[in-house]
């Protein structure tokens, strides 16, 4: 996993290489923001991870996943991790088959 500084330059780099789609997760799926197709974890395949931690705080941490789809959808995801963030995210992304986690 790499630690680079901002999420918004990484988002831009990937958006740039295109990664357009946007992603939420709603009732225990991943959701494009655009197209509104759903998505369970063994439909997601993750091409990148890169960790964040907060400037004023080390606890307050995020993740920015680089995914593709089943169907061919690329996007990302910016997931917080902090100790008072929901764990529906880090619970969702826990059950993405590990043959689908291309970032190692």
């Amino acid at each position: 996993m790499e630690y680079p500084k901002s999420e918004r330059t990484y988002i831009t780099k990937y958006q740039d290489l295109g990664y357009t789609s946007n992603y939420r997760m709603k009732n225990e799926v991943l959701v494009d923001v655009e197209t509104k197709k759903k998505y369970v974890a063994k439909e997601i395949f993750i091409e990148k991870e890169f960790r964040f931690e907060g400037m004023s705080n080390p606890d307050d941490m995020s993740i920015l996943y680089v995914i593709k789809t089943k169907d061919g959808g690329k996007g990302t995801i910016l997931a917080n991790y902090s100790p008072s963030s929901a764990t529906d995210m880090a619970a969702f992304f826990a059950t993405i088959p590990k043959e689908n986690d291309l970032s190692k």
